[in-house]
């Protein structure tokens, strides 16, 4: 469906602008979080892949906190997830839209890391540059892998999702090559 409406825009050079843009498109694609869905207290900067191979000899509130986080393995990972098919048991397409949907293993178990959290969509949204769907979601590590195969609940149904990409390197334009340009 993405893949159409990208096409059918392309030819009236329709492109993707705006609030949009901002808030799901351009943001999954570049792997940019958002403060109330991958940035949120329940996360350390660690866990959403904002460590710093340096820290300030100042102090600064938090900072005993943060440094001590560096010094474990994180219990979760934020991963980016491609939606594999869109068919519901109905032949209906959907889109989970990023509303706690949850993240199991391919045999339907909750995936919950060493702090009890269990994994679930904290944003999705249409990937237009890379003609696909997109999840970002935290994973415990072991299951953090790129091209492992999970599923996603939308709707009471199970879609297959895979892991695209773990941590802070985005799927396109990596190299921010384009924001050079």
């Amino acid at each position: 469906m993405w893949d159409t409406i990208w096409e059918s825009g392309q030819a009236h050079d329709v492109r993707p602008v705006g609030l949009g843009v901002y808030a799901v498109t351009g943001r999954i694609e570049k792997g940019y979080r958002l403060m109330g869905a991958e940035l949120e207290s329940e996360y350390d900067p660690i866990e959403a892949g904002l460590a710093r191979p340096r820290v300030k000899s100042a102090d600064f509130v938090g900072k005993e906190t943060y440094l001590a986080a560096r010094e474990r393995d994180p219990a979760a990972v934020l991963c980016t997830l491609e939606m594999s098919d869109h068919t519901s048991a109905a032949g209906i397409a959907r889109y989970p839209t990023g509303g706690n949907e949850p993240i199991l293993t391919v045999d339907g178990e909750r995936i919950i890391d060493s702090k009890g959290r269990v994994s679930r969509v904290t944003t999705a949204g249409a990937a237009p540059s890379l003609g696909t769907y997109l999840l970002m979601a935290y994973l415990p590590p072991e299951h953090a892998v790129e091209d492992t195969e999970l599923r996603v609940m939308y709707m009471n149904e199970l879609f297959p999702v895979r892991v695209a990409r773990v941590g802070s390197r985005p799927l396109f334009d990596p190299d921010d090559e384009r924001m050079k340009s």
